[in-house]
């Protein structure tokens, strides 16, 4: 198993690692997620391609209320999905095309949408970490290869004083 980026040591961090069966347990988690989150949260997703970032993407977007169909936006970099019931917006960010960092990514206002947002950033690390120092991180590992096996094992880790005090055990619920 792939260990989660390092972190400052000076930012406090905590983590739980959760095992996911099939894309529907994938939503779900995204779900139960989406109970922890609030205005200002920063997510990072990372994972091999088709590890179920973008489905539990979607369920974090059913998990808010938020108006849209969660799909990838790896060709338009970033899609907003508004809240009809007074909930953050969730802005869904696909950097796998970017190649530089925060600076490559200013277009997006990010640093400005985040305040009121709730940012879902996949392939972000090393791109946008520079946003804030509490943001939460979930790697997905998954079999690699000519496999059809829907195991996969997340990692999530809570960094900074946001994420000090929460229990994210919750989320193997």
């Amino acid at each position: 198993m792939e260990a989660a980026a390092p972190h400052n040591p000076a930012e406090p961090a905590n983590s739980a690692v959760l095992t996911v069966t099939s894309p529907e347990q994938m939503r779900e988690l995204g779900r139960r997620l989406a109970k922890l989150l609030r205005a200002g949260d920063l997510v990072l997703l990372s994972g091999e391609l088709g590890a179920g970032k973008t489905t539990l993407t979607r369920g974090l977007g059913e998990g808010l209320g938020v108006r849209g169909a969660v799909t990838s936006p790896t060709f338009v970099i970033a899609r907003v999905h508004p809240s009809p019931v007074d909930g953050p917006p969730l802005v869904h960010v696909d950097a796998y095309r970017l190649s530089g960092g925060l600076d490559e990514m200013e277009d997006l206002d990010l640093d400005v949408s985040l305040p009121e947002s709730v940012i879902v950033v996949e392939w972000g690390e090393g791109k946008v970490e520079e946003l804030t120092d509490d943001r939460l991180q979930l790697v997905i590992h998954r079999a690699v290869g000519d496999t059809t096996d829907e195991v996969r094992h997340v990692t999530v880790t809570g960094l900074g004083g946001r994420w000090a005090g929460t229990d994210l055990s919750v989320l193997s619920a």
